[in-house]
């Protein structure tokens, strides 16, 4: 009756957070219906007329810390309001809140004023806000505006006459004291004057919408928004005119009080060609990486067809004759002869601190799943761009609901093991892994709250962490390791002897180190271009949408995983070195430390990040990502070499 209370209540809370989840998604779904808009007074209920513009985070590519909109003193609305946030948003720092530029569907506007930000100079308070906004121009963090679930777009040309539309755009530029110019301030020649910050205190915005009178449809859909930064002195907020002008300066030295009026100008645009369901087109299609993709996925089965014409050799030849020697009814002179058949009497005998490699084991098969099924979702549609916050929403979702896999994995090696400390296995596996990346991430955690980050998680959000951790993992890791334990242990295709064989002296590239060293080249060498992109998308603010690519190059380091761990594993096999468990973990789950390696080479040759709080985030995160592939890719070596030892060892006779 109490198992029966337990299981019913543990459904509930699965029920209960996949309700919460699905419910409080701020944006929609693919499938779901767009939002038509109309002009005022011709719509019905299902019309919209006002079309709402938020605002997000602002971010930069030389800093980690991102910042609230409010924080940079810019114009607010006076009726502030905040969409529903799901938990991928919060975690990944999202901020969204209502804006003061009001917009109706097809009625321009033309520089009005938003607002007018006094600074004085013998005020504290004012100086503090002036220096903050000159360190977010120093540093170009960048503007994040929302239309219609669509990133407002500064679209400009590039080489090759080719155009660019980055889903921001900056909040100001500095001309520095030796006259050059930065980032943003390339853009208007009369961006001159040493050691001057220029603010970008006007935008104008267009607004392209398909028109369904021409479908037989009501009202039109949003289908582009792109805006135009400028830098616009004004002088008096009932008189704007943003035409021309001098730009708005803000000098390096605060020596006398400063105004700045924030204006913005509307326009609308119909353009029947585009289709609502392609309008992120525009902004995807403007990131030439589709052809560096195809020859990362060309690299990468280059990789696999060696491998796998490696491994074909040695099962269909090598393999072949070992097995039909070791069978011969001669059997005398087949002990003579060294190989892995000599070491049938310990090879499947339990490795030394077995009870850590069933925990790893039983958290990397957890991650496993999790990235599989999240990775197919994404190909599905359901984790685009456009559905914010879902791809990691559905990876925590995910790996808390797959306790259960992680604990029955974990209960059932050690038994394996011949372990018997059974309660030790289940709290490690549902503690030791998790327990470390909640800690490296509440260490990130402090730093962005003393920094005043908008990325910092607020408190309510940790403890609602926990909960799903303690309250769900947990108990379904228990679970797990209930129907684990009850099995009984693997059968191994051979007897252990009871006195271990001595193992001969190896060579140096059959030696433990080497082999796993060199483990890991190749399945690196399948994943460093798509690595490049991830780390784009994380640290460079790149939107990330290629999933397909993602996925297939998912498929590509699980065979080439596999492959390299079962070659080096017969090899050591065959110098009679029959310690292979932890070997062959560690050998694709040395993998990692190349990630590592190549986050440090990212960060010091493709960053720009400067501070030490920055740096600390960057390497405390690339510890956290580290960890997880490191799990991620030893489980895959592991299983795959054991099902290559059982497989060997379940054909061969044995006396």
């Amino acid at each position: 009756m109490k198992r029966r209370i337990h299981f019913g209540f543990v459904t509930l809370l699965v029920y209960s957070l996949v309700s919460y989840f699905c419910s409080c998604s701020a944006f929609y779904l693919p499938g779901l219906a767009p939002v038509s808009f109309c002009e005022d007074g011709k719509g019905g209920e299902d019309c919209q007329t006002v079309i709402q513009l938020f605002v997000n985070r602002l971010d930069s590519v030389e800093s980690v810390l991102p910042y609230e909109y409010d924080v940079f003193d810019f114009c607010k609305d006076a009726k502030e309001s905040r969409p529903s946030e799901n938990l991928g948003q919060v975690l990944f720092g999202e901020r969204i809140e209502s804006s003061p530029y009001k917009v109706s569907f097809k009625q321009d506007v033309k520089c009005q004023a938003v607002c007018t930000k006094s600074y004085k100079k013998g005020n504290q308070e004012d100086v503090t806000k002036l220096d903050f906004l000159k360190m977010g121009m120093q540093l170009n963090y960048q503007h994040h505006w929302i239309i219609d679930n669509m990133p407002v777009t500064w679209c400009y040309d590039v080489e090759d006459g080719q155009k660019y539309c980055n889903p921001g755009f900056p909040i100001g530029c500095l001309v520095t004291s030796d006259g050059r110019a930065k980032d943003a301030c390339v853009i208007n020649s009369e961006f001159n004057k040493k050691n001057t910050f220029y603010v970008f205190n006007h935008v104008d915005i267009k607004i392209t919408y398909h028109s369904g009178a021409s479908e037989g449809w009501r009202g039109a859909r949003l289908v582009a928004a792109t805006l135009e930064p400028k830098s616009i002195k004004h002088t008096d907020e009932k008189k704007t005119s943003c035409e021309g002008g001098t730009p708005m300066e803000v000098p390096g030295e605060f020596n006398e009080d400063l105004s700045i009026i924030y204006t913005y100008s509307v326009t609308f645009e119909e353009n029947n060609s585009i289709k609502w369901a392609s309008r992120w087109d525009y902004i995807l299609v403007s990131m030439p990486h589709t052809n560096i993709q195809w020859f990362s996925i060309m690299n990468s089965l280059v990789i696999v067809l060696f491998l796998s014409g490696m491994v074909a050799m040695i099962m269909l030849r090598t393999l072949h004759k070992d097995i039909a020697r070791y069978n011969q009814v001669d059997q005398e002179d087949a002990q003579e002869e060294s190989g892995w058949k000599q070491v049938h009497g310990d090879v499947f005998r339990p490795p030394r601190k077995g009870m850590l490699l069933s925990v790893f084991l039983g958290q990397g098969t957890q991650i496993f799943i999790m990235t599989f099924i999240t990775l197919f979702l994404a190909c599905l549609g359901f984790l685009s761009p456009a559905n914010r916050g879902a791809l990691m929403t559905c990876a925590v979702v995910l790996w808390v609901l797959l306790g259960t896999p992680a604990g029955y994995v974990s209960a059932r090696l050690y038994k394996t093991f011949g372990g018997e400390k059974w309660k030790t296995n289940v709290l490690l596996t549902a503690l030791l892994c998790p327990g470390i990346v909640f800690a490296d991430f509440f260490l990130m955690n402090l730093i962005l709250w003393v920094e005043g980050s908008s990325a910092a998680i607020p408190f309510g959000t940790l403890v609602a962490i926990l909960a799903l951790w303690f309250g769900i993992s947990v108990p379904l890791t228990f679970v797990g390791a209930y129907f684990g334990f009850k099995k009984p242990a693997i059968e191994q295709p051979v007897r252990t002897n009871q006195i271990p064989r001595q193992i001969p002296e190896q060579s140096f590239f059959t030696k433990p180190i080497p082999g796993i060293v060199m483990g890991g080249i190749l399945p690196f060498g399948c994943i460093f271009i798509q690595l490049f992109f991830i780390l784009n998308s994380i640290w460079s603010h790149q939107m990330y949408y290629m999933f397909g690519f993602l996925f297939l190059v998912f498929i590509i380091l699980l065979i080439t995983c596999s492959e390299a761990t079962v070659l080096l594993c017969y090899f050591h096999l065959c110098a009679e070195d029959y310690h292979w468990w932890w070997r062959s973990f560690l050998t694709s789950g040395f993998t990692a430390v190349y990630l590592f390696v190549y986050a440090v080479h990212y960060f010091f040759s493709k960053l720009q990040i400067i501070g030490a709080a920055s740096t600390i985030l960057y390497f405390g995160y690339t510890m956290i990502m580290v960890l997880i592939f490191f799990l991620f890719t030893g489980t895959i070596g592991f299983f795959a070499c054991f099902w290559f030892v059982n497989k060997i060892y379940s054909v061969v006779k044995v006396d």
